[in-house]
């Protein structure tokens, strides 16, 4: 039996602009997600893939069409809901870490939680143990800025983790490290993507990246176009 359907995008538009300056940077993408999968969305920059996922990730509006989470219409919720939805359902992994340097790996890494109202030995508990499938609980009272570039991207990892997110979105998550630590990195994510069930969706230029994942969508200006037969299943 097919896994259920995690996100669904319908004949989506993104636009930027009006008249003479409109920019179509989505033009009219329909893809779905199944739970438990990885996914790479690839292609060239302005190509609009990390459009798609700002999208998918409801970070952003579509111009036209909708976006599903679990068969439920993100158009329809109060942006309230909104930003509960996110914070519960999905875990964010980007190029850049976005850490708080001064603080420590603990206090950046139990701040969804603090965001989200949960009570102190509850959001330490799960920090710890999110440091710990990341290999840096030993570092939970380090300051992030004293960390190695690999270091900074595990505790970014494990702030994703936290909430223990249904789908992890990675925007270039080996972009900014050297060759072995990215291969640490993507281990890592694949590890939770196959061993914990948590759905991958992987916005890279890396096709060495692209091709560890389950398919692959390839875009280009803004739709999307076939790639090597057998490759993608959109």
């Amino acid at each position: 039996m097919a896994a259920p359907t995690a996100l669904r995008a319908s004949e989506v538009v993104k636009t930027y602009g009006k008249g003479e300056s409109l920019f179509t940077a989505l033009g009219g993408v329909s893809i779905d997600i199944r739970s438990g999968e990885s996914v790479a969305i690839i292609g060239k920059s302005g190509s609009g893939k990390s459009t798609l996922m700002h999208l998918l990730a409801l970070l952003d509006e579509p111009s036209s069409g909708s976006i599903a989470i679990d068969g439920q219409e993100a158009a329809g919720l109060k942006n309230k809901e909104l930003n509960a939805l996110r914070n519960h359902k999905f875990g964010f992994v980007f190029q850049q870490f976005f850490l708080n340097g001064n603080a420590t790996v603990l206090e950046n890494v139990i701040l969804p939680l603090k965001i989200a109202g949960i009570g102190r030995a509850e959001r330490h508990r799960r920090a710890h143990e999110a440091l710990a499938k990341v290999e840096l609980d030993d570092k939970s009272g380090s300051k992030a800025k004293d960390l190695s570039g690999g270091q900074k991207q595990r505790v970014v990892i494990a702030r994703a983790l936290v909430g223990e997110p249904a789908i992890i979105f990675a925007d270039e998550p080996t972009g900014n490290l050297d060759s072995s630590t990215g291969a640490l990195i993507e281990r890592l994510l694949f590890d939770l993507n196959k061993q914990h069930g948590i759905t991958l969706i992987v916005v890279t230029h890396d096709p060495d990246l692209a091709e560890r994942c389950d398919r692959q969508i390839h875009l280009k200006d803004g739709l999307i176009v076939p790639a090597t037969p057998g490759k993608v299943r959109v």
